[in-house]
């Protein structure tokens, strides 16, 4: 198995604990060229004390296959880089103590945690049975023709806020959802209607239109229709919060080359400051208001999820463009 394909390294050494051998992907792993790491002590490439490396030649030569953890937290000659967390496979290969070298950070790129890819489900089933009944008390009250002007509101806002919640339990249930997209061929702009139509009460009350506009003989996409018109109708109202009343969402539908389509949305209002941009789509890693917390990573989850894509282009200036990128 290639290595540089797994992002992974392999590091053999001497019983001087001195690098002997080095292969992949070592400049991402270890922030060293291979090269460069052969010759070197062990605890200069793995960046730790010289006791811990003479614990990890240890479990090496017993070579049971040890899995260890160390944390890498400088190398190379740039400066201070962040702490990356390293996953050790230690064994023997032939005559020499070896590693596999795997960066946690890199593989778990995206990946929701475990944490909440086992809670998602079941909490949001628990949370969805409750709610369920107090909509439906909601909408029973809502029909009563002999409620006050005041109290007509007051059921507004709860039906709303209802709305609100069922979303932002779609959402979390999204992120951490490991089940395969179910693909086949739609017409993005009717996903993008059947988007708008999700969040509808919410634009009439704001006077918001989403306008579409769409190139000539545009093919349809791969997508999972139920997965991503959520997603999707979520961020649509985290764009139309930001304008002003009676204002208009642009999004636009082209060809960029003949085997993909892109989506474009415009955000005027939003912004995106430099120490943001390597955060933007990580859960809650971004202050972007308007409830953008879990909008945009489950939107990079379904995206990553139909072999598409998802890019956002901004400044610290109000003014940001997501890409959308499908397969046609």
């Amino acid at each position: 198995m290639n290595a540089h394909l797994l992002q992974a390294a392999q590091l053999a050494w001497s019983p001087h604990l001195r690098v002997t051998r080095a292969e992949g992907d070592c400049a991402q792993v270890l922030r060293r060229d291979a090269k460069a790491l052969v010759g070197m002590t062990l605890h200069t490439a793995l960046g730790v004390s010289q006791e811990r490396a003479r614990e990890l030649d240890a479990r090496a030569r017993e070579d049971r296959r040890a899995v260890e953890f160390v944390t890498l937290s400088a190398g190379g000659p740039t400066g201070n880089p962040p702490a990356s967390h390293l996953r050790l496979v230690l064994g023997m290969d032939g005559e020499e103590a070896a590693a596999g070298v795997l960066d946690l950070g890199t593989v778990l790129e995206g990946a929701p945690p475990v944490q909440i890819s086992k809670l998602s489900s079941s909490l949001s089933h628990e949370i969805r049975n409750p709610l369920s009944s107090v909509k439906m008390a909601v909408q029973t009250l809502a029909r009563n023709t002999g409620l006050s002007d005041r109290d007509k509101r007051r059921l507004t806002i709860a039906n709303r806020e209802i709305r609100t919640m069922e979303r932002m339990l779609w959402l979390l249930s999204e992120y951490g959802r490991e089940s395969a997209a179910n693909l086949d061929a739609h017409a993005l702009r009717s996903v993008v209607q059947e988007a708008t139509a999700m969040v509808a009460p919410e634009l009439a009350e704001r006077r918001i239109e989403v306008d579409v506009k769409e190139e000539a003989d545009l093919p349809r996409v791969r997508v999972d229709p139920n997965r991503l018109r959520p997603v999707l109708a979520q961020v649509l109202l985290n764009v139309a919060m930001g304008l002003p009343e009676e204002g208009r969402v642009q999004v636009t539908l082209r060809q960029d080359d003949p085997g993909h389509v892109s989506l474009i949305l415009d955000d005027p209002a939003a912004a995106l400051p430099p120490e943001e941009k390597g955060t933007l789509f990580d859960p809650f890693g971004s202050r972007l208001a308007r409830g953008a917390g879990l909008s945009l990573a489950a939107l990079r989850r379904v995206m990553t999820g139909v072999g598409g894509d998802v890019a956002a282009q901004g400044s610290a200036e109000p003014g940001m463009v997501f890409t959308l990128t499908f397969a046609a």
